[in-house]
């Protein structure tokens, strides 16, 4: 993966990444809603067609690129006029899908994915060997808490096809939290037996991370004096481990391969600082350059000011 040169740059926003190809497709689609363009969904389908073309195997890039389609069209009719049209394309029937789950969790309407649901099941009918229905599958069991028996058996059918597929294991750290009807032992369960199998630069590398991250929010949540004390939650054993696991390995050149390592690297900048690990941090936001992701960073407010104020303070006195 190509990552930024360490010369610092204008901060911006970038669903793609550093995915070229994605981000040229997604100016395209932005250029034809802007001037009012009457594309055709045969055009538009063609083209996600190219960006989604991919070689055997490889379904990591395919699933960030599914995904951030499915999200810049939430509110779009192409998906489902896609799918009207081309019935027995899973990637269509998988856009579609993914667009309406993502659409229903935004709005708070989880009644609204069943329709996805039947969708996926279409789709991986038609493409037996493709992970990313099950993926989006994954996503509805979450949005509608099936119990975890179903759920438990979507997210098998997704490993069995893409064995460290990271949306799948992000949406089932999700669904086992105590925020989702889930405990923090099903989480810590989780968590421990990813990290004894899962290779040190697999796609889902960041599982562990995230749920410090998130058990460091719920702290922050409570307010009062215990967010107050949040700091001290990277203190604890637990969440020292975490951070030292991947504080230099995943800025070494070329260790992290798959397509949301930047994401994954504005993920661990955000713990260094949380931690106050700002000499660690400071050669991470190098690496990184200005691509930043909204999530964590907009835990404090707008992602891009945070991003900024923590990339000075991390240089400040080294």
């Amino acid at each position: 993966m190509a990552f930024l040169s360490g010369r610092r740059r204008r901060t911006r926003l970038a669903p793609e990444l550093d995915d070229q190809e994605l981000g040229r497709l997604l100016k395209s689609l932005r250029a034809t809603t802007r001037t009012g363009t009457i594309a055709t969904t045969d055009l538009c389908a063609a083209q996600i067609t190219r960006v989604l073309e991919h070689e055997p195997g490889e379904w990591d890039r395919r699933t960030h690129r599914l995904d951030v389609l499915a999200a810049f069209m939430t509110d779009s009719h192409l998906p489902g006029a896609w799918a009207a049209r081309e019935p027995r394309n899973p990637d269509a029937l998988v856009l579609h899908a993914w667009s309406q789950v993502l659409r229903a969790r935004s709005e708070g309407r989880p009644d609204d994915a069943s329709a996805a649901a039947d969708l996926c099941v279409k789709a991986a009918g038609l493409a037996p060997e493709d992970p990313a229905p099950w993926v989006v599958l994954l996503a509805v069991a979450r949005l509608q808490r099936w119990a975890q028996p179903e759920a438990f058996g979507v997210w098998n059918e997704v490993l069995a096809r893409d064995r460290w597929n990271r949306e799948a294991y992000l949406t089932m750290l999700g669904y086992l939290s105590p925020e989702e009807g889930g405990s923090r032992i099903q989480v810590l369960e989780f968590v421990d037996t990813l990290s004894a199998r899962m290779p040190a630069n697999a796609p889902c590398a960041a599982v562990e991370l995230t749920a410090q991250v998130f058990q460091y929010h719920s702290v922050l949540g409570r307010g009062g004096f215990e967010a107050l004390v949040a700091r001290n939650h990277w203190s604890h054993a637990m969440a020292v481990r975490a951070l030292d696991r991947v504080a230099h390995t995943w800025n070494q050149p070329g260790f992290l391969r798959h397509a949301r390592a930047l994401a994954d690297l504005n993920l661990l900048a955000y713990a260094l600082m949380a931690a106050d690990r700002r000499r660690d941090a400071a050669a991470l936001f190098e690496t990184i350059g200005g691509i930043v992701t909204p999530w964590p960073w907009n835990t404090g407010g707008d992602p891009l000011t945070e991003f900024d104020q923590a990339r000075r303070r991390a240089t400040v006195g080294l």
